[in-house]
C-alpha cells in the first residue's frame, strides 16, 4: 500500500520514478538490490546505515530517501547515517528536503535534532548529525553504505557489517553560497532518491 505523502512529495516521487538509472550505476547497486531482497524475502527487517564523513549531506539526503522508498515498497527497514566525525545536518540539505515536500521540525541549534515525515500521521524519523557507531545506530547486523569516496577509504572497518556497499556520490557542498547552490542540492537529493527507489522496486520484484 503506497504511503500518504505529502501533495509536494507525491510530485517529487513522481519525478524520481522517472529518473533513468545509468547502466554503470545500476551494476554498482546490485549488492544492494541483493541485500535488501534476501532480508525482504525471508520477512527481515533491513537495516542500511548510509556512512559519509561529516554525516552532514549525503548520507542525511540517503536515509530520508531509503526511508522513504522502504514505506513506499511496503519493505520493513530501519534506516539509519553516520559519518566519521559529527558536525550537523546541513541547513541546506534540510532546506532542499523541505521544498521536496517532507514535513520537517527541529530541536537545538548546534547539532539540531530533526524530526522529519514524508506525510500527515506518518511515523518521523530522527536525524541529526553521529558517528557511525552512535548508539542510535545499533543493530545486530547491517548493510554499511559508503556514499563519500572519503568515509569509504577512512572507516576500513565497521562492526556489526554484514555488507560494505561503496555508493559514491558527488559532494553538493560545493556550491555552497553561489547561484546554483539550490539546484545542486536538489540535483544530488534527486540522484540519491532516483537510485534507492530504484534498489527498493528492483529488491521487491
Amino acid at each position: 500500500m503506497t504511503p500518504n505523502l505529502t501533495p509536494e512529495l507525491e510530485k517529487e516521487v513522481g519525478i524520481v520514478l522517472s529518473r533513468p538509472i545509468l547502466k554503470e550505476r545500476k551494476k554498482n547497486l546490485i549488492p544492494l538490490v541483493d541485500y535488501i531482497q534476501k532480508n525482504h524475502n525471508h520477512n527481515k527487517t533491513v537495516h542500511l546505515n548510509f556512512i559519509c564523513t561529516h554525516n552532514s549531506r549525503r548520507s542525511q539526503f540517503s536515509q530520508v530517501w531509503a526511508y522513504t522508498a522502504a514505506a513506499y515498497y511496503g519493505v520493513k527497514a530501519n534506516c539509519f547515517s553516520g559519518g566519521v566525525e559529527v558536525t550537523s545536518f546541513n541547513e541546506r540539505a534540510v532546506s532542499s528536503l523541505r521544498r521536496s515536500g517532507f514535513i520537517i521540525t527541529s530541536q537545538g541549534t548546534e547539532n539540531p535534532i530533526y524530526q522529519i515525515s514524508y506525510g500527515e500521521g506518518a511515523s518521523p524519523i530522527t536525524i541529526f548529525s553521529k558517528k557511525f557507531d552512535a548508539p542510535e545506530n545499533q543493530c545486530d547486523a547491517f548493510a554499511a553504505v559508503m556514499t563519500c569516496g572519503d568515509a569509504e577509504e577512512n572507516c576500513p572497518f565497521i562492526p556489526g557489517t554484514e555488507m560494505r556497499i561503496p555508493l559514491i556520490y558527488k559532494d553538493p557542498k560545493a556550491f555552497d553560497d553561489t547561484e546554483l547552490e539550490n539546484e545542486k542540492y536538489h540535483e544530488c537529493s534527486l540522484e540519491i532518491a532516483s537510485e534507492l527507489f530504484y534498489v527498493f522496486r528492483k529488491a521487491c520484484n
